[in-house]
């Protein structure tokens, strides 16, 4: 069977499941034009047109890629579960989840928002002017405080309290074996900077609701603000540094390497982003250079396999070619952040 063929049989089954799903969540809801919106690696997304329901808007549907299993980073369904257990939250911003088909593949039909998403610092085509600087600057505060919003959240209190708190031993060691799954030239000391970290891991903060992945690229933005968080793929419930370091990496002066430009794009400095959470939550972070040292740990492990799966087909991005020769720089970053 073709490509051609198979992406024609998986929007007639979508569109027939999703039609059959949005009756039964409100009779009389119709859905039509089934058509992509957008591709990724983790899951699909399409958007269909809605009828005769009370839903003014288009609809969102998001769906793990056919053939594989729905777990981890490909499991919409609890992704959905997120999203929809974050509405109502003071603060937070996340679309809303109408409805879902558990089928093979699953999905999930959420709210189409409006916004731009984009990630500054990893935008050749976004201007670097002194406009364009103080909205960047603008949004990254925004995020910053919807950040420290969506911590203040007790997981228990939005039905998550059943969710498996991840320690800071299993962060360490999820990317460890990352690291253990891509060739030998990705790697560098990654066995000596895990166990740097396990030895000097700090007393665990009280566990929350981390979106995993949360920088600017994955929001939706309106003028100076946040208007949603999107991409809820490696959500979890642990602690709350790891987001918040992860967020500060996505600065000027972080010095990520596969930042496009050395002209700054306009963000706050990490202490200003760490001092506006601190304000926003109503106290204070401790022991936040062990998380940058985590943040670059993290990063290097996360950009190896996604090295390595543009290697196999092919398709290695510009920011993954200047990322290549950076990895094990990262590494003696976050030695150096831990006093090693």
């Amino acid at each position: 069977m073709t490509t051609e063929s198979k992406h024609a049989e998986l929007l007639a089954d979508l569109s027939v499941r999703a039609a059959r799903a949005s009756s039964a969540w409100q009779p009389g809801l119709e859905i039509a034009n089934v058509r992509p919106l957008t591709g990724g690696t983790s899951s699909l997304t399409f958007v269909a047109d809605v009828t005769g329901g009370a839903i003014a808007e288009p609809v969102v549907l998001k769906v793990a890629p056919p053939g594989l299993a729905p777990v981890r980073n490909r499991d919409v369904i609890r992704q959905g579960r997120v999203m929809q257990a974050l509405q109502g939250a003071a603060g937070v911003a996340a679309p809303a989840v109408y409805f879902e088909d558990a089928g093979s593949p699953p999905f999930v039909a959420m709210q189409m928002l409006a916004g731009e998403c984009v990630e500054p610092l990893l935008s050749a085509d976004r201007p670097r002017d002194d406009e364009t600087r103080a909205q960047t600057r603008a949004r990254y505060e925004s995020a910053t405080r919807m950040l420290a919003h969506l911590h203040a959240v007790d997981p228990a209190d939005i039905g998550l309290g059943a969710e498996p708190v991840v320690s800071l031993g299993a962060e360490i060691d999820r990317w460890t074996r990352a690291f253990e799954t891509v060739p030998d030239d990705l790697r560098g000391d990654y066995l000596g900077c895990a166990e740097a970290l396990h030895a000097t891991m700090p007393a665990p903060a009280r566990p929350v609701v981390n979106h995993g992945d949360y920088r600017l690229g994955n929001t939706l933005c309106e003028g100076d603000a946040v208007t949603a968080l999107i991409d809820w793929e490696i959500w979890s419930v642990g602690d709350p540094r790891v987001d918040l370091t992860w967020l500060a990496y996505f600065t000027d002066e972080a010095g990520h390497p596969a930042a496009v430009s050395e002209e700054p794009c306009g963000t706050p400095t990490i202490a200003e982003v760490v001092r506006l959470y601190e304000q926003t939550l109503g106290h204070e972070v401790v022991d936040i250079d062990w998380f940058h040292a985590l943040t670059r740990y993290k990063e290097a492990a996360a950009t190896a396999l996604l090295i390595k799966r543009g290697r196999k087909t092919g398709g290695l991005s510009p920011a993954f070619l200047k990322m290549e020769p950076a990895l094990p720089g990262l590494l003696t970053e976050a030695l150096s952040l831990i006093g090693r």
